[in-house]
């Protein structure tokens, strides 16, 4: 690949703009939250045991309803899942991953608007990434693609 001028100062301003996110608040509070949840053995126990019990759960799940423990082992897995997410540090830590994911969704966004505004970008929602103008339109371009 032949690499100009131009492209070096790209890469630096990506790598520029890479060190501006970590030196964000939005960031600090993400790497705050997740060493707050990494020192947790309250947390850390309750998402082993989930982790063990996804385990159990794809395994009665192939075979569904007609396994011996699928209410059981369905039952047990709703139940931690919800020790876990009632767990103070995982939702501190959920909400900074969310707000770091939005931040770099944002970027992401600018990023591609600055180039065309037909390029697709990833938001993070389902609904909206699949109202993107991806193949299917079949309204000759009414939807806004060209």
């Amino acid at each position: 690949m032949l690499a100009t001028i131009s492209t070096y100062e790209l890469i630096d301003e990506a790598c520029e703009l890479g060190q501006a996110v970590i030196k964000s608040d939005v960031y600090q509070q993400y790497m705050l939250a997740k060493k707050e949840l990494q020192a947790d053995p309250d947390a850390q126990e309750k998402i082993r045991q989930f982790n063990q019990l996804k385990d159990q759960y794809e395994e009665v799940q192939r075979f569904g309803k007609y396994h011996p423990d699928y209410d059981k082992v369905s039952k047990d897995i709703r139940q931690v899942k919800r020790e876990v997410d009632l767990t103070e540090t995982v939702t501190v830590f959920k909400k900074a991953e969310r707000e770091l994911e939005s931040l770099l969704n944002e970027i992401s966004e600018i990023i591609a608007r600055a180039v065309s505004h037909t390029i697709k970008v990833p938001t993070g929602n389902p609904f909206f990434d699949n109202m993107s103008c991806s193949g299917g339109c079949s309204t000759g371009g009414g939807c806004g693609c060209s």
